[in-house]
């Protein structure tokens, strides 16, 4: 895999981790739909047994997710809550994990409703932006760090190695979920980190076909781990949603500029809109880490929030009036989406929960696609208006 990590990001989105197919010279991997392999004898295979444990497929968009986000090993996931899960199966009984407290809904679920009961996992939800507060939060059993930067759905950014920092002077294991950022923008293992996440459903696939999770780690021992748990829960990727994402990846680069170039137009749009009281965008001057921002992202990304000044009722007739913007859950696709956290995707959170993070009724959740930002801010515009 050296060879990869050579070239900037461009070429790697293209090249890393394939080569052409040995059997008939594809230039794009195949897509392997076989569930077992032949053996010359018994143990004497050509790299590969059974496709649970590994698939060419699968190999090869794993051995591109690895270039893209600098580690060691990739590994795909059936969804990025499989992801998730894998990364708590690292843990023993009793551990306890201190993570963003505006984490993804799906997380805290996770981590509440699932495995406090199933692992005895005891976990802090704390604002990670403040160092005294992890620092705080950190106990003799603390064995994990679970951070989102930028964070999901208020666009906080963390201080990563700053958390690293932390996180290894009380050998705690950490984790970035990547998400929102993608290996085009920040790549937390180069700051430090243990483990990155991706929602591979999001922008590493980018065009809304398909569900999966990775994680990738640059420690050879945490690897070989995960190579274990993959194999031994299952919950790999198959081989047409690889295929299909590794295909996305090819135009990775290409589609987070314009992503990040229509989302800082719109940022600054949005921000003077009399309907809008306030605008989260790291991209912005006015965001309160939008120096560390600029030091820790190549650029700022293509998902911002808006908190409107009317009602709960108000913020849903502005969503049903969007008509570019696709009331959906999910993001990163090539097409603009457009959410409301409150019931869509932080439904989940206890009320108290989810008002104390900020997420409110008149909350919204924009992922920015590519298509002209001229047409998406017209759409915004005139959506706005029917609330103004």
């Amino acid at each position: 895999m050296s060879e990869d990590f050579s070239y900037k990001m461009k070429t790697k989105v293209i090249h890393a981790g394939q080569h052409p197919d040995k059997a008939y010279g594809a230039v794009m991997p195949p897509i392997y739909a076989t569930s077992t392999y032949a053996q010359a004898e018994p143990g004497n295979h050509q790299g590969f047994e059974y496709s649970r444990s590994g698939n060419p497929t699968r190999l090869a968009y794993e051995r591109m997710l690895a270039a893209l986000e600098g580690g060691v090993q990739g590994f795909a996931f059936a969804s990025g809550m499989a992801a998730c899960v894998s990364v708590l199966d690292l843990l023993e009984p009793g551990a306890h994990v201190i993570a963003s407290y505006d984490v993804y809904g799906g997380t805290y679920r996770l981590m509440e409703q699932v495995r406090k009961r199933s692992q005895n996992i005891e976990c802090t939800f704390v604002d990670v932006t403040d160092l005294q507060a992890v620092a705080q939060a950190i106990r003799p059993e603390t064995k994990l760090l679970w951070v989102e930067s930028p964070s999901n759905p208020l666009l906080k950014i963390a201080d990563l190695p700053a958390l690293v920092k932390l996180a290894k002077q009380n050998n705690i294991m950490t984790v970035a979920d990547n998400t929102f950022a993608t290996p085009c923008l920040q790549q937390p293992l180069a700051l430090g980190f243990d483990w990155v996440l991706h929602s591979t459903t999001k922008y590493i696939n980018g065009h809304s076909d398909i569900v999966g999770g990775a994680l990738i780690t640059s420690d050879d021992s945490l690897a070989e781990q995960m190579a274990f748990l993959h194999n031994a829960t299952g919950a790999v990727q198959g081989p047409f949603d690889s295929y299909l994402a590794l295909r996305g990846i090819k135009t990775l680069a290409l589609r987070m500029k314009q992503h990040s170039e229509s989302a800082e137009i719109l940022a600054d749009f949005l921000s003077s809109h009399a309907a809008v009281e306030e605008v989260f965008y790291p991209g912005l001057k006015s965001h309160p880490a939008h120096a560390l921002a600029k030091e820790q992202m190549t650029s700022f990304g293509g998902m911002l929030s808006i908190r409107l000044k009317g009602n709960g009722a108000q913020t849903v007739q502005f969503l049903k009036s969007c008509k570019l913007f696709t009331l959906a859950e999910s993001l990163g696709g090539v097409e603009s989406l457009i959410n409301l956290p409150a019931s869509m995707t932080h439904a989940t959170l206890p009320d108290n929960i989810r008002l104390s993070m900020g997420i409110t009724d008149n909350l919204v959740r924009i992922s920015v696609g590519i298509e002209d930002v001229l047409d998406l801010k017209a759409d915004l515009e005139q959506a706005l208006n029917t609330i103004s």
